[in-house]
């Protein structure tokens, strides 16, 4: 009888949950708005955390190599900062004046692009009806995809331009993040009750373990083959090699899927040039993913987050059909958490176990 009750109350309580789940997806108008807001006044502190999650580690190492911490903190914010600042003084303007050229150009690309494709369906005319059907909805695919990249690009362009207040704010809040970073720490300590303070400290070193150095590797990663990418499309006379090489380097953050994603908006632009042109892009790419697979990454990420790849996969099939290529990039990091999790919730039973049966020996 016991048992059966306790099976009515978790199923009550798993149908509370969904009762409340669909109340609160029923008054999105309402608190949407206000989470938008809510997340604009936070996103410069929230961009400033993640930077100083990423810089703190250096600030350490070379202040326990006997350079005060105020030095410290000042080189690495120079160098960051500087660096950061320089690249987009002059990435910015180029960037945008070959994505202007690219939005400009477009009509002429398309005609061309047309050429190629009357070509292929001439070519593929006498397949069976199934294959031609599935080579025009691939094409109709291609082209709406790439309609919508180059959208997504200039809105993101020009949302960046718009905050631009917001985002002249994270040098400063990050700066002082790194200075006070021993304050805020004990703010957060005491602001967490006391039974968590342990487990929390725990659990949080646990995640950085197993994902501090996965992001920041990533990030190097994806700097590099992104640099190295624009100079190889600039040096073969690639059309729109700093656009496309931003697109290599962001995208190489995506695991497994990341090249294919690359590789796609290069083949149509390369198309519209020649067929050398698609031969040496692809070739390109392909020459980067081996040395990021065999080089950079054994070298600067290593195996930080010792997950199965099967596991990597399906996280990364998740997140894309929940998220797209945003779910895509933060399809690992959630993993990583959601593992780290499972395995202090896990210890937490056993510890509670052990301690119940510790007491009903007694």
């Amino acid at each position: 009888m016991d048992i059966r009750l306790k099976w009515y109350y978790r199923f009550g309580f798993l149908l509370l949950v969904f009762i409340v789940i669909y109340v609160f997806l029923k008054l999105k108008p309402i608190w949407l708005p206000l989470l938008q807001t809510i997340l604009i006044v936070l996103s410069p502190f929230i961009i400033s955390g993640f930077i100083t999650y990423l810089l703190h580690p250096i600030v350490e190492k070379l202040h326990e190599n006997f350079l005060p911490r105020w030095a410290a903190i000042l080189i690495i914010y120079l160098l960051f900062f500087g660096g950061v600042g320089f690249a987009l003084y002059k990435g910015i303007p180029a960037f945008i004046m070959q994505l202007r050229d690219l939005v400009e150009n477009a009509p002429h690309f398309t005609s061309q692009y047309r050429v190629w494709v009357t070509t292929i369906q001439e070519h593929t005319s006498a397949w069976p009806e199934g294959f031609q059907e599935k080579i025009d909805e691939g094409i109709d695919a291609a082209e709406e995809a790439l309609n919508q990249f180059l959208t997504k690009v200039v809105d993101f362009l020009l949302g960046i331009l718009n905050s631009i207040l917001i985002i002249a704010l994270i040098p400063f809040i990050t700066f002082y993040m790194l200075k006070d970073i021993d304050s805020i720490k004990r703010a957060i300590w005491y602001l967490t009750p006391r039974k968590w303070r342990s487990g929390g400290i725990q659990f949080l070193r646990d995640v950085d373990k197993s994902l501090g150095g996965y992001i920041r590797g990533q990030l190097l990663v994806g700097a590099a083959l992104g640099s190295i990418a624009a100079l190889l499309f600039w040096l073969f006379d690639m059309k729109y090699p700093l656009l496309l090489g931003f697109i290599v380097g962001a995208t190489n953050i995506i695991p497994y899927f990341g090249p294919i994603i690359a590789l796609f908006p290069t083949v149509i632009i390369a198309i519209t040039i020649s067929i050398k042109m698609v031969i040496t892009s692809i070739v390109i790419i392909l020459v980067l993913q081996f040395a990021e697979g065999n080089i950079l990454s054994p070298l600067i990420v290593g195996k930080s987050l010792h997950m199965h790849p099967l596991m990597i996969m399906l996280a990364l099939l998740a997140g894309g059909e929940m998220g797209g290529v945003f779910g895509l990039i933060v399809a690992v990091p959630i993993l990583a958490i959601v593992k780290v999790s499972i395995l202090h919730a896990r210890n937490h039973l056993i510890r509670s176990r052990q301690m119940k049966d510790g007491v009903s020996e007694h």
